[in-house]
């Protein structure tokens, strides 16, 4: 069986196990998402939406954000951690959409990675959950979930990134991403995955799992 068959076979399962998955940031527009992604580098997302509730209701377009005033903006997001860096990299974002982008943000992988903080995971999330398009992004669940499946071998994101594209359908990318990352929340956790109830565990190799879990 090839690679991209089991992996349909897998993501055919999930897809019934997960039927909510879907991203868990709260955001209205394109904007919003931008801003909690930033945010939800090495934060829960559950925090970043606390702090997003009464940050979205000062800061409604990227010229809010591009005249922020630095010390006001990190006291605002400093429970997301890594305050320091994530408000100059707002402010930066935001700055260069109001300068090159008029004001609103960009809608292709290439313009957006070219904003201050915003690598390929970041791009990738806005241009699967804000623009509908399909995109793989890699996070920490993505990565874990697809090592051990052998989808993937790659230590960096976004190698891996690459070679989820050779495997997963292409009109399957956005949503497989979530439900990777819902199955990994519940149960393929970083430590003691839950093995022997896991819906997918005749498809697994569990490579990496120590020890393997039958």
């Amino acid at each position: 069986m090839k690679s991209t068959e089991k992996a349909v076979k897998v993501l055919d399962i999930l897809k019934k196990e997960y039927s909510d998955a879907r991203v868990t940031l709260d955001f209205k527009d394109p904007l919003q998402l931008l801003v909690a992604t930033i945010l939800a580098a090495q934060c829960t997302d559950e925090r970043v939406n606390r702090v997003t509730q009464d940050l979205f209701k000062k800061y409604r377009k990227a010229g809010d954000y591009a005249k922020a005033d630095l010390p006001a903006l990190e006291g605002e997001i400093r429970s997301t951690g890594f305050y320091h860096n994530k408000a100059k990299s707002l402010i930066a974002c935001c700055r260069m959409i109001v300068q090159k982008f008029k004001g609103q943000v960009p809608r292709s992988l290439e313009e957006l990675t070219s904003l201050p903080g915003v690598g390929r995971k970041t791009a990738n999330i806005i241009l699967g959950n804000a623009f509908g398009q399909q995109a793989i992004a890699v996070d920490t669940h993505v990565k874990r979930v697809t090592h051990r499946l052998g989808w993937a071998k790659a230590d960096d994101p976004d190698k891996i990134e690459f070679e989820l594209m050779e495997v997963i359908p292409r009109e399957r990318w956005t949503m497989a991403c979530h439900q990777i990352v819902f199955h990994g929340r519940k149960v393929c956790l970083a430590k003691n995955p839950k093995c022997p109830t896991c819906p997918v565990t005749n498809l697994c190799p569990k490579i990496g799992v120590s020890p393997i879990v039958k």
